[in-house]
């Protein structure tokens, strides 16, 4: 299964850290979850709400370790959105990449040329 993804400030993933676990940005709590993308949606949204930003991370999800709480959702143009109800435990990121506005080019660009 392939993972989701998640782009967050530096300090709110330290102090996810600390906690043990990822309670959201301001966005996400607002809203009563946890926004996600998939790999094809992630282009969109790194450009929608986080260009020009500094401090990022980029999370990589494993959907497989998250329980019945994540759920597919329609949003943006109709598309289906994976949106966590609840804290993200850390045991399900399974990777943590510095985020620049380069880097969702890189990942697409390794998914098409497999």
């Amino acid at each position: 299964m392939e993972p989701i993804f998640k782009i967050v400030p530096k300090n709110l993933w330290d102090e996810a850290l600390k906690q043990g676990y990822f309670r959201g940005s301001a966005d996400d709590l607002r809203d009563g979850f946890i926004h996600f993308s998939t790999i094809d949606q992630l282009e969109d949204t790194a450009n929608r709400h986080f260009k020009g930003q500094k401090d990022l991370l980029l999370l990589s999800v494993a959907v497989e370790k998250l329980d019945d709480c994540l759920k597919y959702e329609v949003s943006r143009g109709g598309d289906l959105f994976p949106h966590l109800y609840g804290h993200l435990p850390l045991a399900a990121v399974i990777k943590v990449s510095a985020f620049d506005d380069d880097l969702v080019a890189r990942f697409i660009s390794k998914r098409t040329d497999a």
